[in-house]
C-alpha cells in the first residue's frame, strides 16, 4: 500500500509528440477521496472527483458530465497503477537505480513483461511516501512511448476537500450530462471473448447518455475492461451506424486502438498493449446470439 495521500503538483504527459500539462491535487479524510485535475493545455477542462463521483467540465462548451465510476479512471494514467498480486505472474520487477524527479529522490524499477503481449514501465518512486514521480512505456527495443511525470509536486499538503466539493455544485449555467451505467456481463448480452493471456475481465457496463432533461439520447454502447494487474484493455460494442463508423488502425504513444465492423455490430478494441494485442482481443469477440 502506497503512504501517500495528500498531495498537489503539476503532471507533464508527452505522448506520440504531444505534450500536455495537467495541475492535479489530490486529498484524503479517512477513507474519503477528493481529486481535482485540470488540464493546462489545448480546451479547457475540469475533473473533479469525491469517492466515485465524478464531476467533468468543459468551462467553455458549458457542458458538464456526471457520472459514477471508478476511481482509477478519473486521474492520469501515471497515478492509476495499483497493482494486484498476479502482476508478477505476468512482469519481472528489476530494480533500476535511483534518480530524481521534480526535486525528490526517488527509486527506480523496471517492469518487464514475460511475453510479447503487453510493454514495459519504468517507474520512479518517491522514497519517503511511495508516490509515483514518473512512469515510461518502453517499446521492445527500449523506445520511450509515452512518459508522465511531475514537473513540480508538494507531498503531505493540508486537505482542502471543500474546495473540489464547492467546485462539484457550481454546475449553473451548464449542459448537464448524465450517462447511467449498469452493470452486466458479456455473456448475458450475448456475446463470447475468451481474453488473452494474463488478462481478465475486471467490469462490464452498457452505458446510455441522459441528455439532462430526462432523456436519453444516442444508442447504448457496452464497454468490457480486461486488466493483467498493470495496464488494461477496453472493449467497447455498440450498433453499426452507416456514414459514422469507419475501420481502422490508430497507435498514439503506446495506445492502440483498432476499430471494425462485426455484423451489424461496431467494435473498438483500444488499449496501452502492441496493436498484435489489440488484434488479439478484436478476432477472439464473437457473437452468440
Amino acid at each position: 500500500a502506497v503512504a501517500f495521500g495528500n498531495y498537489q503538483g503539476t503532471l507533464v504527459s508527452s505522448v506520440g509528440g504531444a505534450v500536455s500539462s495537467s495541475r492535479i491535487a489530490h486529498y484524503c479524510e479517512g477513507r474519503q477521496q477528493f481529486e481535482r485535475v485540470e488540464l493546462l493545455d489545448g480546451h479547457a477542462r475540469l475533473v473533479y472527483r469525491h469517492n466515485d463521483l465524478v464531476h467533468t467540465l468543459w468551462p467553455k462548451q458549458k457542458v458538464a458530465v456526471v457520472e459514477q465510476r471508478d476511481a482509477s479512471d478519473a486521474l492520469p494514467s501515471l497515478l492509476r497503477a495499483r497493482p494486484d498480486e498476479r502482476l508478477f505472474e505476468r512482469y519481472e520487477l528489476r530494480a533500476d537505480g535511483n534518480g530524481r524527479v521534480a526535486g525528490h529522490e526517488a527509486s527506480v524499477y523496471v517492469l518487464q513483461p514475460r511475453d510479447d503481449v503487453r510493454f514495459a514501465q519504468r517507474l520512479w518512486v518517491e522514497d519517503r511516501s511511495g508516490l509515483l514521480l514518473r512512469t515510461d512505456v518502453l517499446a521492445p527495443d527500449g523506445r520511450v512511448l509515452e512518459s508522465a511525470a511531475f514537473s513540480e509536486v508538494t507531498i503531505g499538503v493540508k486537505p482542502q476537500p471543500d474546495s473540489v466539493l464547492r467546485a462539484m455544485k457550481k454546475l449553473a449555467g451548464y449542459r448537464v450530462l448524465r450517462p447511467t451505467l449498469s452493470a452486466t456481463d458479456l455473456d448475458a448480452e450475448g456475446w463470447q471473448l475468451e481474453p488473452v493471456a494474463g488478462f481478465r475481465q475486471v467490469s462490464c457496463v452498457k452505458r446510455v447518455v441522459d441528455d439532462g432533461d430526462g432523456g436519453a439520447h444516442g444508442q447504448p454502447v457496452l464497454q468490457a475492461v480486461f486488466s493483467d494487474g498493470l495496464t488494461h484493455v477496453s472493449v467497447f460494442i455498440e450498433p453499426y451506424r452507416e456514414g459514422r463508423h469507419r475501420a481502422g488502425q490508430t497507435a498514439i504513444g503506446a495506445t492502440h486502438t483498432l476499430m471494425k465492423r462485426l455484423d451489424q455490430w461496431w467494435v473498438t478494441v483500444m488499449g496501452d498493449v502492441p496493436m498484435s494485442t489489440v488484434v488479439q482481443f478484436a478476432e477472439a469477440l464473437t457473437r452468440r446470439r
